[in-house]
């Protein structure tokens, strides 16, 4: 129970995870200004993690825990226990989002009852490739299950700006409150500019983009870039209709994107959903929309629907 007049726990927990975010963001351009970027092959060559992945996560998930003992986080990278430098730990709290109030519903919400899903960098592949506009870090925090709130750092926006500008950005978001750090645009009326995966494409992938009849495509790395176009009026439709997506991934991008009024769902409009429990992969894909998600859903060809079966 928040006492009277201090921001209610779930309040706190975002003002913290935007904090965190700003620190990670920091320790990924770090790392990339060092030019040693420690990459190691996951499971092939288009699953990678580079020293940037290791430490965001490590400052993300200690930092966290320790001023919330009792949620359960969940990240990407498989890591060894082992005692966190404390350079690596950030404390802070965002005031614009202690200040902001809570949703009614949200008020009573208890601590282990969160689960907070991480990717400490999202757009791996396109970090260690030096397109830098594609890389997030995602925090998405859930609550029985559903997506309620999410964080997404983009440690590189505005880089290309030169060296004088103010590189980053955080955008944040609550359900039943709004998305903030960005402003809401939509693509112009009567364009269908779907956006997909740059390095995970097939078959499936190709037809089911093909299928939404659209005006254009755009290719980019990232989930949470992908999500960005969405609430940007950059893209209208985010389409991928393959298993390799992970909670993670899609965790902070759909809270933002349900908290302006969007939809992310799988391929057959079923919401994903988030317990501590639940398996990680993504294996049904990945539809999200700002505005008409009905009509891309019904688009989707019967042959994907078949090939990708509900969780």
């Amino acid at each position: 129970m928040a006492m009277a007049g201090s921001p209610a726990l779930v309040m706190r927990l975002v003002a913290s995870a935007f904090s965190v975010a700003e620190r990670a963001g920091c320790i990924v351009r770090k790392v990339m200004h060092s030019g040693e970027l420690g990459i190691v092959e996951k499971t092939g060559a288009n699953d990678l993690q580079t020293m940037a992945d290791r430490l965001a996560q490590k400052s993300i998930c200690a930092s966290l825990s320790r001023q919330f003992p009792k949620i359960t986080i969940i990240g990407e990278e498989d890591l060894p226990q082992e005692d966190i430098e404390e350079d690596l730990i950030e404390n802070g709290q965002a005031e614009e989002i202690l200040q902001k109030p809570c949703p009614a519903e949200y008020r009573n919400f208890k601590e282990e009852e969160f689960v907070v899903w991480v990717d400490p960098l999202d757009g791996t592949k396109e970090y260690t490739e030096g397109l830098l506009d594609h890389v997030t870090v995602l925090i998405g925090i859930a609550y029985k299950g559903t997506a309620i709130a999410g964080v997404i750092n983009q440690p590189f926006f505005n880089y290309q700006a030169g060296a004088d500008a103010t590189w980053g950005r955080t955008l944040w978001g609550i359900l039943g409150l709004g998305a903030f750090g960005f402003e809401l645009q939509e693509v112009p009326e009567g364009r269908r500019i779907v956006t997909t995966t740059r390095s995970h494409s097939n078959k499936l992938v190709l037809d089911c983009v093909q299928a939404m009849e659209p005006h254009d495509v755009i290719r980019v790395g990232g989930a949470g870039n992908k999500i960005i176009q969405l609430v940007e009026g950059k893209a209208s439709a985010y389409v991928f209709a393959s298993p390799g997506c992970k909670k993670w991934d899609t965790c902070a991008p759909e809270a933002i994107l349900h908290a302006v009024g969007g939809k992310l769902t799988d391929i057959h409009g079923k919401t994903y959903r988030y317990d501590a429990d639940v398996k990680h992969m993504n294996s049904a894909g990945v539809l999200a929309t700002l505005r008409n998600h009905e009509y891309y859903s019904s688009r989707v060809p019967q042959s994907v629907l078949q090939a990708l079966p509900l969780d």
